[in-house]
């Protein structure tokens, strides 16, 4: 009977039959090793030293006598002799056992596509699995089997592209091609190689020609939105580039912090369709994308082997990324939209948890098979264009404001009024550092606003100080988005609406796909008595921000609440982390539900934060365009026992 050593994958031994063959694991990893051996022969102390390192010779000696013992014990069970040994040495018979183990001498035995279509089903798994040992002589000879796989792959790569003519060869390169990328992904004469493969000269040409023409209507748009004092504010931009954010992975220290090359992750693709061959698209779109990033060296993706291993681990994902520093997670999905298939495609900035870009692709209206490289290419070059426009604005980012930065945006993730202020300390560390650092000013100003918010005392300085600083932001940098979210979050909290709606206009002009832009956007429309244009925004930013702060829900209900709508109003309450923030929101909803026992509970715990609490002072501090709002409002907190 027939017995192959499978080296790819698992590390296990197969009978004829395919059946797997219990067999000690070291024994396994001995029998690899001396395939690879010159006349498949090693001395015992090599084998020794390779199984168990730099342990003690003696020791190791002796359990290598009793692993060799136990293999040939096997061996009699099995009805092969595949070891022997003689004196100091242990020889293979390569005769009686074969494997899958890649050898360089076996090259030109088969026709190159042959040959290609065996590596691809090989090294599309890792070599030996999870077997591992920490021995310095296993560790060398791995790197030179990993080595002269790639060398195998590549070479193979080589003579096929140079003969391929039907569509199956040339899936078959593609996918050779994206292998030999996660080995390779920055060794200059396998990019090359792949683009010459792929065709995509020209293309490389028109991405490259496509950054130039982004960069000068990014200048056009920031001098767009340079204007004096008095009308910093007051014109909408003609061009719409998308949100500007700074990227560098956030360090345990601030002298650890680099700006280095961005790196992205591709996570697999979530098929979510009633279809089953949208699974197939959704894999071949991401080994797709992957070539298109091979074109840019502005940015380095995470290998698409350790991409999917974490993809279905996201209990690990933050540590990973933390770990590997990634800056951006390029996340896809296919779903149905009612009957339709589309691919949603979202571009995730890790170190501020925001969606820089997203885009939602229909691909029932297209030859799939043919054109789903079209839309990869249209992903890449999306994506890559934001990457692009980043980095052209981090040249002078000074380390330490941007650590304090950070801290502090990590407070900003649940809104109470210490960590605001833990918040506002952060900021002005920053600012000390750094002192025209466009988002710690509008982070600052934020934290004034929602200062004003939570303590509901009509404290006309604590919005006038967070407009001062929102508009510092816009004039250091005319084309930040969060600059003129906070200006305008300012302007609707003093009541000036029409001042607020445009400031949010430019913002969202600013930042299209940036979720908490869309969600205070809606904000606003909310108290303009817009609620049901409310509703859609702040579900969109919902959409692109599903695990989102306490905010967008509490802006969801504060938009039903408008439309009458109690319970959806409650609902969207009780999807917040911490809901006791809206507990005057849910008192009054209770309240116009006729539900006074549960409104009361609500109107309690508000005032034992609170016992000053007035409504109609409140309400007049509070901005609502038209009366009726404010109206509806007033009977739910008067009913509610306010």
């Amino acid at each position: 009977m027939a017995f192959v050593l499978k080296t790819f994958g698992r590390l296990q031994l197969i009978d004829g039959d395919g059946s797997l063959v219990a067999f000690p694991e070291k024994g396994l990893l001995l029998l690899a090793y001396l395939f690879t051996a010159d006349r498949g022969s090693a001395d015992r102390t090599t084998l020794a030293s390779f199984l168990w390192g730099d342990a003690d010779r003696d020791d190791s000696l002796a359990t290598l006598r009793k692993l060799i013992s136990r293999m040939k014990a096997r061996q009699i069970e099995l009805g092969i002799n595949m070891l022997s040994s003689r004196g100091n040495m242990v020889t293979l018979d390569r005769d009686s056992l074969s494997s899958d183990i890649l050898l360089s001498e076996t090259e030109e035995e088969l026709e190159p596509f042959s040959r290609l279509k065996q590596l691809v089903k090989l090294m599309d798994q890792p070599f030996l699995g999870s077997v591992h040992s920490h021995s310095r002589p296993f560790q060398r000879w791995l790197a030179e089997r990993e080595i002269c796989h790639i060398a195998l792959l590549g070479n193979t790569l080589r003579t096929a592209s140079r003969l391929a003519q039907s569509p199956k060869e040339s899936e078959l390169l593609r996918k050779a091609a994206v292998i030999l990328f996660r080995a390779e992904p920055k060794d200059p004469d396998t990019l090359q190689m792949l683009i010459e493969i792929f065709q995509a000269e020209e293309e490389v040409a028109s991405l490259r020609n496509h950054f130039e023409q982004r960069r000068n209507a990014i200048l056009r748009g920031i001098a767009a939105h340079t204007r004096s004092d008095s009308d910093a504010i007051s014109l909408r931009p003609t061009s719409a580039p998308s949100q500007v954010k700074l990227e560098t992975a956030l360090p345990l220290e601030p002298q650890d912090i680099r700006i280095a090359i961005p790196r992205l992750v591709l996570l697999p693709p979530k098929n979510q369709s009633v279809r089953p061959q949208a699974g197939f698209l959704a894999a071949s779109l991401v080994e797709d994308i992957t070539i298109g990033f091979c074109a840019f060296n502005s940015l380095e993706v995470i290998a698409p082997y350790s991409a999917v291993q974490i993809g279905h681990h996201t209990e690990t994902q933050k540590a990973f990324f933390e770990r590997h520093r990634v800056n951006y997670i390029l996340d896809t999905r296919i779903s149905n939209t009612g009957d339709e298939v589309t691919l949603f495609a979202q571009l995730i900035f890790f170190d501020q948890n925001q969606i820089v870009w997203a885009e939602r692709f229909s691909l029932d209206h297209m030859d799939l098979v043919k054109d789903r490289r079209t839309v990869a290419r249209r992903i890449a070059l999306s994506v890559s264009s934001e990457i692009e426009r980043h980095e052209a604005l981090r040249e002078d980012l000074n380390p330490v404001a941007y650590h304090r930065y950070l801290v502090g945006r990590r407070h900003l993730a649940r809104l109470t009024l210490p960590n605001l202020r833990r918040a506002r300390k952060e900021m002005k560390a920053a600012l000390s550092a750094s002192p025209d650092f466009a988002p710690a000013l509008s982070s600052m100003a934020r934290t004034y606003s929602k200062e004003w918010l939570l303590t509901a005392r009509g404290d006309i300085e604590l919005l006038q100080t967070a407009e001062t600083l929102a508009k510092q932001a816009t004039e250091t940098r005319p084309d930040f988005a969060d600059g003129y979210r906070e200006f305008g979050v300012a302007k609707l909290l003093q009541g000036a609406f029409d001042e607020s709606a445009e400031a949010m206009e430019v913002a969202e002009s600013l930042a299209p796909h940036y979720a908490d832009v869309i969600a205070d956007y809606a904000d606003t429309l909310v108290h303009c008595s817009l609620p049901a244009m409310a509703l859609r925004k702040i579900e969109r930013a919902i959409e692109l921000n599903p695990l989102g702060p306490d905010t967008y829900f509490w802006t969801a209900a504060g938009a039903n609440y408008a439309l009458g709508e109690f319970e959806a109003s409650l609902d969207y309450i009780g999807q917040m982390a911490d809901p006791s923030l809206a507990d005057r929101l849910s008192a009054a909803s209770w309240a116009m539900l006729d539900r006074q026992d549960k409104a009361r509970v609500f109107v309690r715990r508000f005032r034992e934060g609170n016992p000053d609490f007035d409504v109609d002072k409140w309400l007049s501090a509070v901005p609502s365009k038209e009366q009726w709002h404010k109206d509806l409002y007033r009977e739910g907190l008067k009913k509610a026992g306010f």
